[in-house]
């Protein structure tokens, strides 16, 4: 694409009248200027970083710090980069939270959080989670503190952030590739819900064509998430019960001592596709940017692909699903 492409109102308007095939090519070109703009500004601007660039921020050699000022599933989602970070450069990873930066949501829908990404009791969840893990020096809320990373620098690189995957996102403005089928998050399973079905569904990022009604057939299943999301999925599975959560840590353990987990595109999938549980994703047909990666991932946008794959892990996951 021609990244030196300028507007000419006056050649735009001669070419309407004079030569066809030129202003049609004319319109084309500021098609596809106007579309890729923000990712032009981003090159440009050389906001683009590699390891190399990260390790001469650095200088000193020693502790790296990453700052991320998104919500939660964002978090979750970059820390495959952090975890291949500290592979490649040996340094202890801090990683700090930015808290408060605005969200913008679209006309009709809501967020828990109102209009922030991340806020103090978001971010407060997190800390055991993120402290848990060993390739994570320290956790910490960023303060002017020096910054090596910005992992939130996605944002505004021009990406279409309603398409793609979310895990995949920080690849592109670090040029870091981690293995997306492989954990990258590790805690103990909590104990009590191995014969439990894990339900998480936010009011965001449904998929208009799912009932989940039919799993009142079955037993023990556990939803995990807001009371008010509970109350919501109360009126249509029957026997739905609510584990209340003392921080993300024990949403984790949850998840990893389940038989299985169901859940749309919010935070609680996230984990599941961290610890590459046996999960299945409910995909929402306007905003499809995540996607299960390796063992025991599952997605559908249709009722009886729903169906049916809960069937077939509750029934026989020994046969149906890799479990490690």
């Amino acid at each position: 694409m021609n990244t030196t492409f300028e507007e000419n109102w006056f050649k735009k308007t001669w070419w309407k009248y004079t030569n066809r095939e030129k202003y049609l090519l004319y319109k084309h070109e500021l098609l596809q200027y106007r579309l890729h703009k923000p990712i032009i500004d981003f090159v440009i601007q050389d906001k683009a970083l590699t390891i190399n660039d990260i390790l001469k921020i650095v200088n000193d050699g020693r502790e790296i710090n990453v700052l991320h000022s998104g919500n939660a599933g964002d978090i979750i989602y970059s820390l495959p980069v952090v975890k291949k970070l500290h592979e490649l450069t040996s340094s202890p990873v801090n990683f700090l939270m930015k808290l408060d930066e605005p969200l913008e949501l679209s006309p009709g829908m809501t967020h828990p959080l109102s209009n922030v990404m991340l806020n103090r009791t978001m971010a407060n969840g997190l800390i055991n989670l993120l402290d848990s893990q060993s390739y994570i020096n320290r956790i910490g809320i960023y303060n002017g503190q020096k910054i090596h990373l910005d992992l939130s620098m996605f944002r505004k690189s021009g990406l279409d952030l309603s398409r793609g995957n979310i895990a995949r996102w920080n690849f592109y403005t670090t040029g870091i590739h981690a293995d997306l089928s492989e954990p990258w998050l590790e805690v103990e399973a909590m104990d009590g819900f191995s014969d439990v079905i894990v339900l998480a569904r936010s009011t965001r990022y449904n998929n208009p064509l799912i009932d989940y009604s039919f799993l009142s057939a079955y037993e023990n299943v556990v939803f995990v998430g807001v009371k008010s999301e509970y109350q919501r999925m109360r009126k249509f599975i029957s026997r739905l019960n609510w584990h209340p959560l003392n921080d993300f840590l024990e949403l984790a353990q949850v998840i990893k001592g389940s038989k299985l987990f169901v859940g749309n595109q919010s935070f609680p999938f996230s984990v599941a596709e961290a610890l590459k549980a046996v999960r299945i994703l409910e995909v929402c047909p306007i905003t499809p940017n995540v996607i299960p990666e390796g063992r025991n991932g599952y997605d559908f946008y249709f009722q009886k692909h729903f169906e049916y794959l809960v069937d077939s892990l509750v029934t026989a996951p020994a046969e149906y699903c890799d479990i490690a």
